[in-house]
């Protein structure tokens, strides 16, 4: 199930295009994550929703805060999916003042899908969403991961936080000895 490279998946995106003028001078753009990512070491941390309390209130902000010090670890970009639209995002990220993190949409869950991490929030009126993970992706390879316990507990109405966490995300990028996660990457 699990996976050592990301999928091959292109996310529905919107970007401006002033030459579009108007109130809402925004074009559809496709954006083949591997692409993206390719020849880069990015993190890669998925999350609940766009305005949901922890992602909003800790999360998002907190690697926001920390861009700079994963950088300085030869991060090349920090990246946040979640099954939201593309608009929801955008509104997302003008509400939390976010301009280093990329918020990408994952709207139809296909990236989360086949990451192995979409589930039933249904019982909170959530639908489908992503659990709350992270990685780090070294030229499309997942070379560090991280996620929460509980995903196998249907129909829990927690939410941890703790593992996916900048900061503990930062600390093992700065331990020289490699640690990859989700028992060892699947023995890779």
């Amino acid at each position: 199930m699990f996976r050592r490279e990301i999928p091959d998946v292109t996310l529905k995106t919107r970007v401006r295009d002033d030459a579009l003028g108007g109130d809402n001078p925004f074009r559809w753009q496709d954006l083949k994550l591997r692409d993206e990512f390719a020849g880069r070491r990015v993190i890669v941390f998925s999350l609940p929703g766009a305005f949901t309390p922890t992602c909003s209130n800790e999360q998002c902000p907190a690697f926001e805060r920390l861009h700079d010090e994963f950088a300085k670890v030869g991060i090349d970009g920090v990246y946040c999916i979640a099954v939201n639209d593309a608009f929801v995002m955008y509104q997302w990220g003008l509400k939390l003042g976010v301009n280093k993190v990329r918020l990408l949409p994952d709207g139809s869950g296909h990236f989360t899908r086949r990451m192995g991490m979409l589930i039933d929030k249904d019982h909170l009126g959530f639908g489908l969403r992503s659990w709350r993970y992270a990685m780090v992706v070294d030229d499309n390879r997942i070379t560090h991961w991280f996620e929460e316990p509980g995903i196998n507990d249907t129909g829990a109405d927690s939410d941890p936080y703790g593992e996916t966490a900048p900061e503990h995300i930062l600390r093992a990028l700065q331990d020289p000895a490699p640690a990859m996660g989700a028992e060892e990457l699947a023995a890779t």
